[in-house]
């Protein structure tokens, strides 16, 4: 009978699984021998990785000791495993043929059936949705010591978080709450938390609503996907702000959207170009307070417009309120789900015509790996979200879940945000000075009035945004084209520049190094 290795589990012990048969002619020694070298040679097992102990390898695969002795031996006098004279065994530096080293460097082959046609680019054995899904990667370059690189959007000051107050709360909630804790939740969320939300929403950005029409998500994104999965069947037209938001456009691609760019000026979403590209759409995705990347608020007049126009074709709106608590300029206009709600109230229709879902995330204002978000869907419709919640992934963690909830009832929620505010406008600041002092005349920042990033507007004769982006990258520095958020080229090359995640020293530092890759960059294109 075939044995699984446990080894994986056991301590300095990276070998992958091995797979032995009882029953098999092999002898067991040259089975052990064979799967560990075939996981050298497909660089499951990278040079100098520690090999598990013979005695606890021979344990978990209830093999005699000296099977697995007579094994290691095998692969080390054949080059393939080292050892010192504490007796551990590693993988060998340098593997006992050449070609083998360099398919280890070309990385695992891929079956021909399971690659896409010529040209495609998409493996053949996806879903439809699968090779659609595949066209659009939302992730961007990370630093290798995890902290974020210089000018990389959608960053928020994470080194203004206030750690060590966030694990004192941690851990009181733990220590109070371990029992209550172990368990599944609400997939919907800790009541505690859906509380804190609705009064802080309500607080902040006018949004009425009870508790109960609160869903927790794993992140905005996954917000998107259960708002998408359950209003949009495919083929469905839906709205997308253009430039938009390169996530939200992945999430509708994903659930089959038939996508309908809808240009974006400095008033926001120009609805009219919407109405008259699609006027039946069944859903239109807007950031109003604070647009994506262009920074515009859409003006009163369009989102009174927007709402008409959602409740007259009874299309949904989702409202993406991602950074809205980060204006350092102007007050913000409430929420356009408030609007939404005042128009229904004047009009005297009910809570079941609300056509407004109104999305936020803790990403922005604690830390991205906390993976908490939430969106405040109608009445009617909460239950289904739970459970399709439920469906998707269950819960969120509790532990995190009481902790923010605590975080934000004794006020430490809202300090924070007083403080990153305060730290967002600083920076805007000195990324501003710093371009004016590094690139002045190839480089014009468009004027924000909250968020993180800043706009970038290349002047004639500068290269490519795109060559610009792979230069930067090589001289650690994150920069987006415009073009990336865009379904249709934009009539104006510009760069999306993220400054939350740096500090004004580090910014001119940054802003020094782009114009030396920009600099080099109008030499080449001289010549």
């Amino acid at each position: 009978m075939p044995r699984s290795d446990r080894s994986s589990r056991a301590r300095g012990a990276p070998l992958p699984f091995l797979l032995i048969d009882d029953a098999s002619p092999i002898p067991l020694y040259e089975q052990i021998y064979n799967a560990v070298r075939e996981h050298i040679i497909g660089g499951r097992l990278l040079p100098g990785a520690r090999l598990v102990s013979s005695r606890v390898l021979a344990r978990d695969l209830a093999v005699s000791r000296f099977t697995v002795v007579t094994a290691f031996e095998s692969l080390r006098a054949e080059g393939y495993i080292t050892t010192n004279s504490r007796g551990g065994a590693f993988v060998a530096d340098t593997l006992p043929d050449v070609n083998l080293r360099a398919r280890l460097n070309r990385g695992p082959r891929v079956p021909a059936k399971a690659r896409g046609a010529k040209g495609s680019g998409a493996p053949l054995d996806l879903s439809q949705r699968g090779r659609v899904v595949s066209t659009v990667t939302i992730t961007g370059p990370r630093a290798e010591d995890g902290h974020p690189r210089a000018f990389h959007p959608r960053r928020a000051p994470l080194d203004l978080f206030p750690v060590e107050l966030w694990l004192r709360v941690v851990r009181r909630q733990w220590h109070a709450r371990r029992g209550q804790l172990l368990d599944y939740g609400d997939p919907a969320g800790l009541p505690a938390l859906r509380q804190a939300i609705a009064a802080h929403t309500s607080t902040t950005r006018g949004v009425e609503c009870d508790a109960d029409q609160v869903i927790v998500t794993a992140g905005a994104q996954q917000a998107f996907n259960l708002i998408f999965s359950l209003l949009l069947d495919p083929g469905d037209v839906a709205w997308l702000e253009e430039p938009g938001y390169l996530d939200a456009r992945a999430a509708l691609m994903a659930h089959g959207a038939q996508i309908v760019p809808v240009p974006v000026d400095e008033e926001g979403l120009v609805v009219r170009a919407g109405i008259d590209a699609a006027p039946k759409a069944r859903l239109a995705y807007v950031s109003p307070s604070h647009q994506y990347p262009t920074g515009a608020t859409m003006s009163a007049s369009r989102r009174v417009e927007l709402v008409r126009w959602a409740t007259e074709t009874r299309a949904w709106i989702v409202e993406d309120d991602y950074d809205s608590y980060f204006r350092y300029r102007s007050r913000p206009l409430p929420a356009l789900h408030r609007l939404e709600t005042n128009m229904r109230a004047a009009q005297g229709m009910s809570a079941d015509d609300a056509r407004v879902i109104y999305v936020g995330t803790f990403s922005k204002t604690m830390f991205p790996s906390l993976r908490l978000g939430y969106c405040i869907v109608p009445k009617r419709l909460a239950a289904t979200f739970a459970n399709a919640r439920a469906i998707a992934d269950r819960n969120s963690s509790l532990l995190d879940q009481a902790a923010l909830a605590a975080f934000m009832e004794d006020g430490s929620y809202d300090r924070h945000l007083r403080r990153v505010r305060a730290a967002c406008l600083e920076r805007y600041e000195a990324i501003r000075r710093a371009a004016a002092r590094h690139l002045p005349g190839a480089l014009t920042l468009s004027r924000m009035n909250a968020g993180t990033h800043v706009i970038g507007w290349l002047s004639a004769g500068m290269p490519k945004a795109s060559a610009i982006e792979r230069a930067a990258a090589e001289a650690g520095i994150v920069v987006f084209p415009l073009s990336r958020y865009c379904l249709r080229p934009p009539p104006r090359d510009g760069l999306v520049l993220g400054y939350g995640a740096t500090t004004p020293r580090a910014i001119d530092g940054a802003m020094a190094r782009l114009a030396d890759v920009m600099g080099a960059g109008r030499s080449r294109a001289a010549r």
